[in-house]
């Protein structure tokens, strides 16, 4: 049996900045160039809201929320382990990111994520999500 735990949390977690590292390294794989720019703007050092998922005591998946306006929290930082990956903790994350915006009073998520992540665009779209202009940094 695999046993998933979810655990709010804040960017000072461990787990998460190591999470944070791969997902890095990753997108600058994927996006070279374009990357160095974009990762200016992807600090963690003050996300007062994360979550991190664990599937038997190991840290697999992540994300985060920040207030972007007063109605509205952007989503973060979103990542799962790639041998993780296809078994829902992305879903997971989404969840549990959308239940604490709510009980925090707002009303809406936001998030931007590279053309190249389809599996992320999917799942973003399959929770509803709808595409929008970028809105920048």
């Amino acid at each position: 049996m695999h046993l998933i735990e979810v655990k709010r949390t804040d960017s000072s977690n461990l787990d998460f900045i190591k999470l944070i590292v791969l997902l890095d390294i990753e997108l600058g794989a994927n996006y070279l160039e374009e990357y160095d720019f974009y990762h200016q703007f992807n600090q963690i050092d003050s996300i007062k809201n994360v979550i991190v998922v664990y599937q038997n005591e190991e840290a697999v998946g992540c994300g985060a929320i920040k207030k972007y306006d007063e109605n509205t929290m952007e989503v973060k930082r979103m990542f799962t382990l790639p041998e993780s990956r296809g078994k829902g903790i992305a879903s997971i994350v989404l969840g549990e990111l959308e239940k604490w915006a709510t009980e925090l009073l707002f009303e809406n998520c936001i998030l931007e994520t590279g053309i190249k992540q389809h599996a992320a665009i999917a799942l973003y779209k399959k929770r509803g999500y709808s595409i929008i202009p970028n809105y920048g940094q």
